[in-house]
């Protein structure tokens, strides 16, 4: 977890499919916790997790709190 911000994290909102994508793509989402359109995931903000997002940056959105 992010040691200079331990309580900071983001939403992130699946809108694309998974569907006919790289496997690795969908293992991503399957890291973020998604795996169906319209599910919503809070995870803590750290650089890997900013990383995972901006790999399916085109499936995904990070919603506002």
């Amino acid at each position: 977890m992010n040691t200079k911000n331990p309580g900071k994290t983001v939403k992130v909102k699946q809108i694309g499919s998974a569907m006919r994508r790289h496997h690795s793509q969908r293992e991503t989402l399957v890291g973020l916790k998604l795996n169906k359109i319209g599910r919503v995931a809070e995870l803590a903000d750290t650089p890997a997790t900013r990383g995972m997002i901006a790999k399916v940056a085109h499936l995904v959105r990070v919603v506002e709190k």
